[in-house]
């Protein structure tokens, strides 16, 4: 609530989509748009990201590669438990851009590009 309340913020990057389903919703009854107030970003992109109002802009994880990944972490920790786990990998994570962002409220304007003066 006090994150909702606080004027100065103005863009969140929530740890996964549900806490960022539910950051809108409480910026929404705090008063607050989301995005012309405060721009909101989740993690995970759940299914129900793309039908939330507004749709949540995410950040899309292969789950079946992290899930994979992990499978064959714990068979090797349970087969091996003495030995040294290897280094989890990075799984690339793609953002997907949807409703819930936009530029922040008191951004200045663009500068135009140095353009011939009109006469």
């Amino acid at each position: 609530r006090s994150l909702a309340a606080n004027d100065a913020v103005t863009a969140v990057f929530a740890a996964g989509d549900e806490m960022a389903i539910g950051l809108i919703r409480a910026l929404l009854d705090a008063g607050r748009r989301v995005p012309a107030d405060v721009s909101v970003v989740g993690f995970d992109d759940m299914p129900v990201a793309a039908y939330v109002s507004p749709p949540l802009t995410t950040a899309r994880q292969p789950f079946d590669a992290v899930a994979r990944e992990g499978l064959m972490l714990l068979v090797q920790a349970i087969e091996k438990p003495d030995a040294n786990p290897p280094p989890a990998a990075d799984p690339p994570v793609e953002l997907v851009v949807r409703a819930s962002t936009a530029p922040p409220p008191h951004a200045d304007p663009p500068r135009p590009r140095d353009l011939p003066e009109s006469r």
